[in-house]
């Protein structure tokens, strides 16, 4: 079985842009409120990327292949098995790798050897034990199961040979059941290792050194906590892919035309509990009261005017956001037709550029309601943090490769090209980001009075957060639309073989997709850790002075 080399260049993609996203919400100051965002977003995409969907038909034979997929040869069950399983196991462990090292003059070791047992949650251990349990009954049962030929459908004209209740439209077959229950078997054990190792990562990972030792250990059990639902919820999975392939029915006179999967209702359960089940949440956030959000402080009557009015901007940027993406598209799928190699390329830099001015605008409003001109311009002393600009770096990276590939495989003449509308909307796209950059720098500054010193460097710092925000964010999402709309050059530089699956499909969409919810993710990120710079009236004097 061979694999192309460049069949991991997705993957490993896809991986850096995870890690750079993830090292973003803690790069600048992991605090407790930054930790449990970053553990937040560990468990979602770690979910995203566990999905059986692909995998739910495995070994079954279609009578007709071109109608859809069904993973039955060894590359095609190796794929759609092992995908999922290592993505989120990468996931969950690049969560722990893209924690900051300790970066203070001194480091204090702990003579206390972490074990796993010390911080497993006991009550999900056992339920996720159980479930696994459950899945290598439920294989090694499938390992008795015959296999199925696919029974041809009866060619037009001809009667079928005998009336077994499918009228000769052909009927679907299966492999042998020990050649899936041991594709499956090793799914599950492969897990099961990867999760132990993924749990010995988590306790021998450095502590954190802006965290207390309470914080700390909650801080293990709530990366095993959502490792363990994940895992549970895939060997689930893997059971109801074979009670999906147990219950297909063997061809025959006593034949029906529909069936039921009892597993597949076993797997939504699991999936159910597993998103109830409670995360721990850390000490601190509980006891104190850090958590400073855009309603709070906008509801707060000490709030600055000028913060006010930065923080309305942010909830408009998406209701911005969301009614010219509804519109744009709207626009393509009306007439009904198929649209022009531009329309995604330009929709999407029309919302970038959309929001680009939006924010622009919102700086613009700032200074003729609240600037002066006497007062020099605050700058903050890292106007984005190292954390952002990396990923927004890498974010370009992404679309020049995608750029790159895309010009690369639509080298057919007279075909429609979609690259040159993406190189010049992503021109455009970057004008209007420099645009918003310089009105954000020159803009005029907030007089500081008592109690809000600080507060024109915190509210540029937001705004620059918000336009590097967006330029990532676009370049994720165009990176995507071009993988999406081109991914049949991949059999340009990978010709059909001929073979059961002579073509096999194009990963590019895939690509495509998961870059596409990953530019979602980014611009909805909030800015919540810059919102603790604001100052609210005397609160800030008051603080001055207990100093």
């Amino acid at each position: 079985m061979s694999l192309p080399p460049l069949l991991f260049l997705g993957p490993v993609v896809g991986a850096v842009i995870v890690y750079l996203f993830l090292r973003m919400q803690v790069w600048s100051k992991p605090d407790a409120q930054s930790v449990a965002s970053h553990g937040l977003w560990v468990g979602i995409i770690g979910w995203m990327a566990s999905s059986l969907q692909g995998a739910m038909n495995t070994g079954i034979l279609r009578v007709n292949p071109t109608a859809s997929s069904a993973p039955a040869t060894a590359e095609q069950i190796a794929s759609a098995l092992a995908w999922p399983i290592l993505a989120c196991l990468a996931v969950h462990a690049l969560g722990q790798l893209s924690y900051p090292a300790p970066k203070a003059p001194r480091r204090y070791a702990e003579l206390a050897v972490r074990r796993i047992r010390d911080f497993l949650p006991r009550k999900l251990a056992w339920t996720t034990a159980t479930i696994f349990a459950f899945a290598a009954l439920v294989i090694a049962w499938i390992a008795t199961l015959p296999a199925h030929t696919p029974v041809l459908p009866t060619p037009p004209g001809q009667a079928p040979p005998l009336d077994n209740g499918y009228m000769g439209q052909g009927q679907e077959g299966r492999i042998h059941g020990w050649e899936l229950a041991a594709w499956l078997g090793g799914a599950l054990l492969v897990l099961a290792l990867g999760t132990w190792l993924v749990l010995l990562l988590i306790a021998r990972r450095r502590r954190l050194e802006t965290l207390d030792g309470a914080d700390n250990s909650v801080l293990r059990s709530i990366a095993a906590n959502r490792l363990l639902r994940t895992v549970a919820t895939i060997a689930a999975g893997l059971a109801g892919i074979a009670g999906n392939f147990a219950a297909q029915p063997a061809p025959g006179a006593l034949w029906q035309s529909s069936w039921f999967n009892a597993l597949g209702l076993v797997n939504m359960a699991v999936l159910l509990v597993m998103w109830w089940w409670r995360v721990p949440e850390l000490p601190s956030l509980l006891t104190e009261n850090k958590t400073i959000s855009a309603t709070t402080l906008r509801t707060d009557p000490r709030t600055h005017g000028a913060a006010r009015l930065s923080l309305s901007i942010g909830a408009a940027l998406g209701v911005v956001g969301g009614t010219a993406a509804l519109a744009g598209y709207t626009a393509i799928l009306i007439p009904a037709r198929t649209p022009e190699p531009w329309a995604f390329p330009s929709i999407t830099g029309m919302i970038a550029v959309i929001l680009l001015a939006a924010i622009a605008a919102g700086d613009l409003l700032t200074a003729r309601n609240y600037g002066a001109s006497n007062p020099p311009v605050q700058w903050p002393l890292q106007p984005v943090s190292r954390g952002l600009l990396s990923f927004a770096i890498g974010s370009a990276l992404v679309l020049a490769l995608a750029v790159a590939f895309a010009v690369a495989g639509e080298v057919k003449p007279f075909s429609p090209k979609t690259w040159p509308a993406s190189v010049l909307v992503s021109m455009v796209v970057a004008l209007a980001g420099a645009a918003a950059i310089l009105k954000v720098r020159r803009r005029r500054g907030i007089p500081e009075s008592i109690g809000n010193t600080g507060l024109d460097a915190a509210l540029r710092a937001i705004s620059m957060y918000r336009i590097v925000r967006t330029l990532a964010a676009y370049c994720l999402g165009q990176a995507a639309v071009l993988l999406i709309s081109t991914g049949n050059a991949w059999y340009g530089f990978f010709p059909p073989k001929p073979g059961l699956d002579p073509i096999g499909p194009s990963p590019l969409p895939t690509i495509g997709i998961v870059l596409a919810v990953i530019a979602v993710m980014v611009s909805v990120t909030p800015v919540r850790s810059l919102f603790r710079k604001i100052p609210r009236g005397d609160a800030a004097k008051h603080e001055e002075r207990a100093q």
